[in-house]
């Protein structure tokens, strides 16, 4: 996507921890030439190319150390939601954004709805009052199952922390759950929404169709998320066989209703009728724009407080506890990614379980 976002954009170097990931992008793209590295490391020696901007997409647990290694080397950055598995990595995001906008650099975020118009257009007319106060909304990202990695002759020769990594989805120190990997997306767009992260968090849920897939993380969460005006957001959150999916957004305010997207229904309503171009290609494009132009974009803060917004819905539920959002971002000591990632044993946790996970 990003060759396609704006002209004269060139992939130089490619990283990732696994050969046959960086293959099978060489292939896809058609960049024989370019220079790979892979391994824990690559992500320090890809800045010995020549380059201007990074993208970074590896598992979420990484993302911190990545984005830190980004900055320090002088680059502007793409990085991917979410941005980290716990409170330590987005406080540590927070601090590394500070620095980016310091260096003047550029960071935008993977959250493509704050960048899709439609988005945009309807939650403007929110914020300016066309369904009056929000008093309450909704947000779903319920699918069915996810990918799972079967075991290859190749991956024989892995330690149990890379086999770890090349099925990250399934461990919570990598992904963060489906909760903070995927449901973030909407949980980001209530926080939009509502002009900041909620008050409070508490929520329930656990892990009931994953069968005998290795992992730690659930299948399910329902989530209710207080925002300092008072209002209630349900958030859902499911990933089961067969089951009816519902992916969106929506809001209740004393004049009307909307799905944030597209539509107001009410006293002043609204069909969004303008261009909808692919948000994942326009993200990419807004920030080669903003470089050049020198008009820099900095989402960081604003991923990081969504990021940690959606972990804090998940450490409500595997707690069973209702939490402050003070709390989480200035009080918990959660830290679940290690410090020196590398081969060796793995990090195999149990499954959650309210009122026996402890809340740190």
């Amino acid at each position: 996507m990003a060759q396609t976002a704006a002209p004269g954009v060139e992939v130089v170097a490619l990283a990732d921890l696994f050969q046959v990931q960086v293959d099978a992008i060489k292939e896809k793209l058609k960049l024989p030439d370019v220079a790979t590295f892979t391994g824990f490391d690559a992500y320090r020696n890809i800045f010995s190319v020549d380059l201007d901007v990074v993208l970074l997409a590896t598992p979420p647990g990484f993302r911190p150390l990545h984005f830190a290694a980004a900055v320090a080397a002088g680059k502007h950055v793409f990085i991917e939601k979410p941005v980290a598995v716990d409170p330590a990595g987005c406080r540590a995001v927070i601090e590394t954004t500070r620095l980016a906008a310091q260096k003047g650099l550029a960071v935008v975020a993977g959250t493509q709805r704050r960048h899709s118009p439609d988005y945009i257009e309807t939650i403007k007319r929110i914020q300016n009052g066309a369904i009056g106060d929000l008093v309450a909304g909704q947000c779903y990202w319920n699918s069915t199952g996810i990918w799972f990695r079967e075991k290859k002759d190749w991956i024989a020769e892995f330690t149990d922390f890379e086999w770890q990594c090349w099925n990250w989805y399934h461990w919570g120190w990598l992904s963060g759950d489906h909760i903070v990997e995927q449901h973030i997306h909407n949980i980001d767009v209530m926080n939009w929404a509502f002009g900041g992260p909620p008050a409070k968090l508490y929520g329930m849920g656990g892990r009931q169709n994953r069968g005998n897939l290795p992992g730690d993380i659930w299948d399910h969460f329902a989530v209710e998320m207080e925002y300092p005006n008072g209002a209630r957001v349900t958030s859902m959150s499911r990933q089961a066989p067969k089951s009816t999916t519902r992916v969106g957004e929506r809001v209740v305010g004393t004049r009307g209703v909307s799905d944030c997207k597209s539509v107001i229904m009410g006293e002043r309503p609204f069909n969004y009728a303008g261009p909808t171009p692919n948000a994942q290609v326009q993200e990419l494009s807004n920030l080669f724009n903003s470089m050049r132009s020198g008009n820099l974009i900095n989402e960081g803060e604003q991923v990081a407080f969504s990021t940690l917004t959606a972990i804090g819905g998940r450490m409500a539920a595997y707690t069973g506890r209702e939490i402050s959002w003070r709390w989480l971002l200035e009080g918990s000591k959660l830290d679940i990614f290690p410090k020196s990632p590398g081969p060796g044993p793995g990090i195999f946790t149990p499954v959650p379980m309210p009122g026996q996970t402890e809340l740190i």
